[in-house]
């Protein structure tokens, strides 16, 4: 029987019920995984999960409908794009956290400051690795944490390549969500001189007393993948130190970003050209 056949042929005992809550979630991981050698039949699927044909039916389908599964007639459901979509992203994740780590471990040993790896997540910033500095200084962040993007340095530096338009539309949204209250032109007017150095400050806006130097990380095409920052209390942080440290900050995204393939004779892509 094919799985044409089968979609038509669905049983309807009291277990073709979908089961709800975690059962599902778990059922439908097992969906997934019983593709790993490739394309199964329906009644096959249902047979190596051991549940009714009318639940795996739907099972599938949700999974079909989130593009996790394919179907193909005559061969049956195979894995669908979203899974090569979000596994070049877990790779690409991976990478940049597995090959940052003895940089931002020497820079954060050189500063004796807290160091941070994040990535862009949407219109958060999401904080993959985190060195923790030998002062005595406590930074609340996370690994794991999904920061905003406008009031941290590292989200700031994560959006240096964005053009105006969006910067406006960021930072409204982030006023809007709770973020610390900031004067949207003085905010510009940094974001653009942040452009022109090559790195983001933040100066007390995420975090009372906390600073940071960032700056980002790009890949082979040029296109900013992640970034980093040295974070610490202001009384470390005088203006004059951050402008040094600016220096060996950058050198670490650099050094990181031609570990994952840029060059420094690429100019950056910009993810969008205007800035107004």
């Amino acid at each position: 029987m094919t799985a044409e056949t089968d979609l038509i042929d669905l049983d309807t005992t009291p277990e073709g019920k979908s089961p709800a809550g975690s059962q599902t979630l778990l059922r439908g991981l097992d969906v997934i995984e019983a593709l790993a050698d490739g394309p199964v039949a329906l009644a096959e699927l249902a047979a190596k999960l051991e549940l009714t044909r009318s639940t795996t039916h739907r099972l599938a389908t949700a999974l079909v409908d989130r593009r996790y599964l394919t179907f193909i007639p005559r061969m049956g459901y195979q894995f669908g794009p979203k899974l090569l979509e979000l596994g070049f992203i877990a790779q690409q994740q991976t990478d940049v956290v597995q090959l940052a780590r003895p940089y931002i471990e020497a820079l954060a040993a050189s500063t004796e400051d807290t160091v941070h790896l994040g990535v862009l997540d949407g219109e958060r910033a999401l904080y993959l690795d985190k060195i923790p500095g030998r002062r005595r200084v406590e930074i609340s962040s996370r690994v794991g944490d999904r920061q905003p993007l406008t009031c941290t340095g590292l989200g700031k530096a994560l959006l240096i390549d964005d053009d105006a338009a969006h910067w406006r539309k960021l930072f409204a949204k982030d006023q809007a969500g709770g973020a610390p209250a900031a004067d949207s032109d003085v905010w510009m007017e940094r974001m653009r001189g942040y452009v022109e150095a090559g790195r983001a400050f933040d100066l007390e806006e995420n975090e009372d007393l906390i600073r940071c130097v960032a700056a980002p990380i790009r890949d082979v095409s040029g296109s900013i993948v992640a970034a980093i920052s040295v974070s610490s209390a202001a009384q470390y942080m005088a203006d004059d130190r951050m402008q040094t440290l600016s220096a060996e900050v950058m050198d670490t995204a650099a050094a990181i970003s031609s570990a994952i393939g840029w060059s420094a004779e690429r100019k950056p892509a910009r993810r969008a050209r205007a800035r107004t």
